[in-house]
């Protein structure tokens, strides 16, 4: 007869870990995006405590889910970098969002508090291309007058994994820099001009939180939780915003789900006052014939579950829940695409 472990969640070093386990009867198993990791921790604590389902997620980036699901050796895989239409035909794979966020700079200056600096696309591109290098370079201290910055080199902190996160941060870079389009470009790894890598948010936010003068990018939630000091970003419209669910939300408004191959938007410089720069949805990924149908259809129960029951979790952390409207034509897609190997609908 089994024996049923304690329930726990390991959350080290204000969501450093990567890996969480809630252990219970059933297991389901993913890996991917360290991006999402904050709020599928406590969902799958929360799921657990009600439903005593097991959720095992291990945090290894974007490039590393989207293998695991490919070679089967997860029951979902997890990524903020969209698969293209001809990968996900490849792949025979399902992609469908699950929440959105927002990735911040975040700095450790000090005397500089959280959302004090303010930074362009402009500026942040010239400092990951090492065009900048100084924190009282011109064309940071225009943008800060009455701000006492150093004269100290900036240490650049990047991902050294493939990272959904990365993707999101070199599209934006790319988006409002001609420069580091053509030099650079986008992706989940990249040729990094400058600076040092840390493996997933949680290293970065580890080097940023340990080195003085430093600048790195992750998902907002490790910002918050790690006491950085996130900046504020000049969106499309011109505006300089802070980083907060409203602004990733106002950013998300007008995305158009349903055109993109796996509803793969990316959210991106969007127009609107309020958007924050670089917001990003993260997307989950199953095989549309399943091998394991018990696997599959546990893992669409958690996240029909996350979807009707923790919104406003979600939304504690500054993720933005997914309308109902995409939840929704989420659960059509289950119907319709994903089979057993007989054929049969797993999600009815």
């Amino acid at each position: 007869m089994l024996k049923l472990a304690l329930s726990r969640v390991s959350l080290a070093v204000a969501l450093g870990a990567a890996t969480f386990t809630v252990q219970a009867a059933a297991s389901v198993t993913g890996a991917g995006a360290s991006f999402p990791y904050p709020i599928y921790a406590k969902w799958a604590a929360d799921y657990h405590k009600e439903t005593g389902n097991q959720i095992n997620y291990q945090s290894i980036g974007s490039g590393g889910g989207q293998q695991q699901i490919i070679d089967k050796i997860v029951d979902f895989g997890a990524s903020d970098d969209p698969l293209s239409a001809e990968k996900l035909e490849e792949t025979n794979l399902l992609q469908f969002p699950a929440v959105i966020g927002g990735t911040v700079p975040v700095v450790n200056i000090e005397g500089i508090e959280p959302g004090k600096l303010k930074l362009t696309g402009t500026v942040l591109a010239d400092i990951y291309l090492g065009k900048i290098t100084k924190w009282n370079d011109k064309a940071i201290a225009d943008l800060n007058e009455g701000t006492e910055l150093p004269s100290s080199d900036i240490i650049v902190v990047h991902r050294s994994d493939g990272s959904g996160t990365t993707f999101g941060w070199t599209n934006y870079l790319s988006q409002v820099s001609e420069e580091w389009k053509e030099k650079v470009g986008e992706g989940k790894a990249v040729s990094w001009p400058v600076g040092q890598g840390g493996k997933g948010n949680e290293g970065v936010a580890g080097y940023v939180r340990q080195l003085a003068n430093s600048i790195g990018y992750v998902e907002y939630a490790y910002a918050k939780q790690n006491n950085l000091s996130w900046t504020q970003l000049q969106n499309r419209d011109g505006n300089f915003v802070q980083p907060e669910q409203s602004s990733f939300a106002a950013a998300a408004a007008n995305a158009d789900w349903a055109s993109a191959p796996g509803m793969g938007v990316v959210l991106n410089h969007e127009p609107g006052a309020e958007s924050w720069p670089i917001t990003q949805a993260t997307f989950i990924l199953l095989h549309k014939v399943a091998d394991k149908p018990g696997q599959t259809k546990a893992t669409m129960d958690f996240f029909n579950w996350a979807w009707e029951n923790g919104a406003d979790t979600a939304s504690s952390l500054d993720y933005v829940p997914l309308p109902k409207e995409v939840s929704d034509a989420v659960r059509k897609a289950w119907a319709d695409e994903v089979k057993t190997a007989d054929g049969s609908a797993i999600w009815k």
